[in-house]
């Protein structure tokens, strides 16, 4: 069943945009799982369903009641990141199944998906992510085919209004390595002109670490924003390291993981940074 717990948390990772809250999620299911007689598991034709259909049930639950725990989140809420790609379902059969998985998994998108309704969130994953048939998602939320197909477009319409299109990885990660020497050469120019114009830097320290209440927009400030920041903890080390499939860069203090910064590159600069501080966060950065 590591398979299978796996592709659970890959499916809640992107409808929570928790990591932690996705295994959570995957272990409920597989309890529901075994809870069951002999004579109800051999009652399920396709186990790999039942589960899928059971985990986003109970997302569906979870989504509901995180809006009212981040109504009250200490300044901004950002996704868990995660190291590499672990939520990938490595087991999918066609490439274009491993890709389109990839691109479902980028903080981009993740911060994205934050902005929709969790009957939204659920039709997109489960269509666009992982290709379950909208009757098999009708079961999941309780409305009709029609209606999730519906939902899914409306995230798909979500997605397109942001500019949100798969980056190219080779081009990110140029931006990406271009913008971590600006940012450590004291070079402001150079900084702003790696930025889009209109900008936004988003932090997330869950005021368990000391972070900007609100987003930075715009070149000039986020420039400023992290020349600050190198500026005056000359005690941290960066490196580039894959953030939840592309490029990013993992700030050490010590040996220890600080923080994590992804970011959206668009037309060659970057077009949003985000600063993932909060340590409860991070327990996947070892």
């Amino acid at each position: 069943m590591n398979n299978e717990r796996s592709r659970l948390i890959g499916i809640g990772y992107r409808m929570l945009g928790s990591y932690s809250d996705a295994e959570d999620a995957a272990s409920e299911a597989l309890v529901r799982w075994y809870r069951l007689t002999d004579v109800e598991r051999d009652a399920i034709d396709v186990p790999a369903a039942w589960l899928t259909r059971v985990v986003s049930r109970i997302c569906l639950d979870v989504l509901g009641s995180a809006r009212v725990r981040r109504e009250n989140y200490v300044g901004r809420w950002l996704p868990e990141p995660v190291p590499g790609l672990h939520s990938v379902d490595s087991t999918a059969a066609d490439p274009a199944d491993v890709v389109a998985q990839q691109d479902s998994v980028t903080l981009a998108l993740l911060v994205v998906l934050e902005s929709l309704s969790p009957a939204q969130r659920v039709a997109f994953v489960l269509h666009d992510a992982f290709a379950l048939p909208f009757d098999e998602i009708a079961a999941v939320l309780d409305r009709s085919p029609a209606a999730c197909r519906q939902l899914a477009s409306a995230a798909r319409q979500r997605l397109h209004e942001r500019h949100l299109v798969p980056a190219d990885p080779i081009d990110h990660d140029r931006v990406v390595r271009a913008f971590a020497i600006a940012s450590g050469g004291g070079d402001l120019d150079t900084l702003v002109s790696l930025l889009s114009p209109d900008v936004t830097l988003v932090s997330d320290g869950g005021g368990q670490v000391s972070a900007a209440r609100n987003p930075v927009v715009g070149s000039d400030r986020v420039a400023r924003f992290i020349r600050g920041i190198t500026a005056k903890a000359t005690d941290l080390d960066w490196h580039i390291e894959t953030v939840n499939g592309l490029s990013g860069i993992v700030i050490r203090r010590s040996g220890q993981v600080f923080g994590v910064i992804g970011f959206h590159t668009m037309d060659g600069v970057v077009a949003d940074v985000w600063i993932v501080l909060n340590p409860d966060k991070l327990r996947h950065w070892a």
